[in-house]
C-alpha cells in the first residue's frame, strides 16, 4: 500500500484493533494464570545434583543463571511464567534439561517442544544420553513414527508410564 493511502490507513487500523484484541486476551490470561495455585517443586536432590555434575561441558555464567532463575520458579508454588532464549549451540537445550529433571525427579511429566522432525530426533538422542542411568522413560512424537507407534507412545504418557515426551509443536 502507498504509505498515507486510504488502503494503507485500513491497514493501519485492522492492525491497531487486533493488537489492543491480543493484548486484552493476554492481560485476562495473565490475570487468571495469577489466581491460580501452582505446583511447588521440591529442592534439588540427590539426583539432580548428580545429573547436573555429570554435565560433560563448563556452563556459562548465562546459564547457571538461567538455570537459577528457573529452579527458583519452579519451588514456588505459582505457575511459572519464563521464555529462555539465546542463539543456537548455547545450551539451551542443557539448562531445559535441568527443568525437567526436576520435574521428573517429583513425579511430574514433562514435554520439550521443538520446531521440526529433525530437532524432536536431535532432542530425544540428547535427552536419552543424559537421563541414561536414571529411571526415566522418553518417548518421541513425529511423523516418523507409525500411527501404531503414535498412539502407543501416546498410550504411555497417558497411564504415567513415559515421563518426558519429545515432539513438535
Amino acid at each position: 500500500n502507498k504509505l498515507g493511502g486510504t488502503d494503507w490507513a485500513k491497514t493501519k487500523a485492522r492492525a491497531k484493533a487486533a493488537a489492543k484484541d491480543i493484548s486484552k486476551e493476554l492481560l485476562a490470561l495473565y490475570a487468571k494464570r495469577s489466581a491460580q495455585a501452582g505446583f511447588a517443586f521440591s529442592p534439588d536432590g540427590p539426583w539432580q545434583r548428580e545429573f547436573e555434575d555429570r554435565f560433560e561441558y563448563e556452563e556459562t555464567e548465562a546459564q547457571l543463571r538461567c538455570i537459577a532463575e528457573i529452579k527458583s520458579d519452579m519451588e514456588r508454588p505459582m505457575p511459572m511464567d519464563r521464555l529462555l532464549c539465546g542463539d543456537v549451540g548455547f545450551g539451551k537445550t542443557e539448562v531445559a534439561l535441568r527443568a525437567v529433571m526436576k520435574c521428573v525427579m517429583d513425579g511430574k511429566q514433562a514435554a520439550i517442544l521443538v520446531p521440526t522432525t529433525v530437532l524432536a530426533k536431535q532432542h530425544y538422542v540428547t535427552t536419552i544420553k543424559r537421563f541414561a542411568g536414571y529411571p526415566v522413560q522418553v518417548e518421541v512424537l513425529s511423523r516418523h513414527k507409525s500411527p501404531g507407534q503414535m498412539n502407543e507412545s501416546l498410550q504411555k504418557k497417558k497411564n504415567g508410564t513415559t515421563d518426558i515426551v519429545i515432539g513438535t509443536h
